[in-house]
């Protein structure tokens, strides 16, 4: 499946997204948030798709929400519409892994994109920020949230209260990436990782991404117990049995995705 402003290739068993629009900011529009919930939604649907790589255009990943569009908001319309949560809410229930490979601007809603996805790689170039406040308005899409999970209160506190941004290597010393990598090896080392999670028991990813996420959103104690019920409940899987025996074998596993 392919739009004209979110392009797809597959390869084996990683889906490479790449945001697309005439406008190589890629300002995050409700037509471009549409295609993209729509191409990630029809990921979900193949079973031989294990996980996807999202990144953008040379220039950026994705520049920030459509400040055309929300400078003719007023409050009645952002509400009742719920703009921005209507479709942004729908990438949050994906439950296959997503990479973001991130190059250039991932700024204001392309920061939080980016922070929606489950693993994310900077290029050496990337640059990282909220800068809403200089807007006079608060972040939408989970930059208050997500960001003091990701990079500490301090870290968050700094980039949305100032709307400085931040470099590839000071969001990978913070924790808001996992790897830097140089521009021109972006994409190769985003399908890498990507390649090497989605050769693993899909159900397994599937359990493994809802416990991670589990444990922002519960305490410790109900988190650890989620994730021995998942833990148990592997015993159930031909993946287990199969994962286990060739460990015992020294052999790589023949996972079946059940």
């Amino acid at each position: 499946m392919s739009t004209e402003i979110v392009r797809r290739e597959t390869h084996g068993k990683v889906a490479l997204l790449r945001l697309a629009l005439e406008n190589k900011l890629n300002p995050l529009t409700d037509e471009l948030i549409d295609a993209l919930v729509a191409a990630l939604q029809h990921v979900e649907s193949e079973p031989d798709v294990h996980a996807t790589v999202l990144t953008g255009s040379e220039k950026a990943f994705a520049a920030g929400a459509d400040i055309v569009a929300m400078s003719k908001l007023d409050y009645q319309t952002a509400f009742c519409e719920e703009y921005i949560g209507r479709g942004w809410d729908r990438i949050r229930g994906l439950r296959k892994p997503i990479i973001a490979a991130v190059g250039g601007y991932a700024l204001g809603g392309g920061c939080e994109l980016a922070m929606m996805c489950d693993i994310v790689i900077a290029a050496s170039d990337a640059v990282f920020g909220q800068p809403e406040v200089k807007l006079g308005i608060v972040p939408g899409a989970g930059g208050t949230q997500r960001l003091p999970r990701a990079a500490g209160k301090s870290t968050a506190m700094l980039a949305c209260l100032t709307g400085e941004s931040m470099s590839a290597q000071e969001a990978l010393l913070c924790g808001l990436v996992s790897k830097v990598v140089p521009r021109d090896g972006l994409i190769d080392e985003a399908m890498r990782i990507g390649e090497q999670v989605a050769r693993h028991s899909l159900p397994v990813l599937l359990a493994i991404k809802e416990s991670v996420n589990r444990s922002f959103e519960s305490s410790l104690s109900e988190g650890l117990l989620f994730e021995r019920r998942l833990f148990h409940a592997g015993f159930s899987l031909v993946d287990q049995k199969e994962g286990m025996a060739a460990f015992l074998e020294r052999r790589c596993p023949d996972f079946v995705n059940r």
